[in-house]
């Protein structure tokens, strides 16, 4: 049996059922086992069914505001006293505003940084949070531009797993050319 399906304003409605599916992601927190339709089965269902839970969506957990959230791998060492690693995964909100005491990232006479944001009446520091590094004072003539405030931190401890420590794999295929795998 086909449904019929009407697509009006991006949004797809079935004529079998009302119920509407928008095209864009919303998540899972209204999803329960009873929505998955399941093949033919016969006979019961399992008893640990009844108390089968949905797995942890980290979009839902850790991302506030999508539209305006992106995701920023930190390349240097210059916070690692405040816990982020070189090759860390920054998640960064964009509709945040940068406040005293919030680690952001910063856009600096064109370069990108990650610094903790600090201001007082008439000046802005950004700290860094490795004493090998100095601050970053802005001065009246800097370019400065606030990108976003970090709100997670995404921290590989396998480190075999960064795209920059993964090793590719040269094999020869039956032409004798060498393909490159990761």
């Amino acid at each position: 049996m086909y449904a019929n399906f009407i697509v009006l304003n991006k949004f797809i409605y079935t004529m079998e059922k009302d119920i509407m599916h928008g095209t864009s992601y919303a998540g899972t927190k209204n999803l329960n086992q009873w929505d998955i339709p399941t093949a033919n089965a016969t006979g019961f269902g399992a008893a640990a069914d009844d108390y089968m839970e949905r797995g942890i969506d980290l979009n839902e957990q850790l991302i506030l505001n999508k539209p305006a959230t992106f995701f920023f791998r930190m390349n240097g060492d210059a916070m690692v006293e405040a816990g982020i690693q070189n090759g860390d995964v920054l998640i960064v909100d964009r509709s945040i505003k940068a406040a005293n005491g919030k680690i952001i990232i910063a856009a600096i006479n064109g370069d990108l940084v990650v610094r903790r944001f600090q201001q007082t009446i008439n000046h802005i520091t950004l700290v860094a949070e490795n004493s090998r590094y100095g601050n970053i004072e802005l001065g009246e003539f800097t370019e400065y531009k606030a990108w976003g405030v970090v709100t997670c931190v995404i921290h590989v401890l396998e480190r075999r797993l960064l795209p920059e420590t993964r090793k590719p794999a040269v094999q020869k295929d039956g032409a004798g050319r060498q393909r490159v795998r990761y």
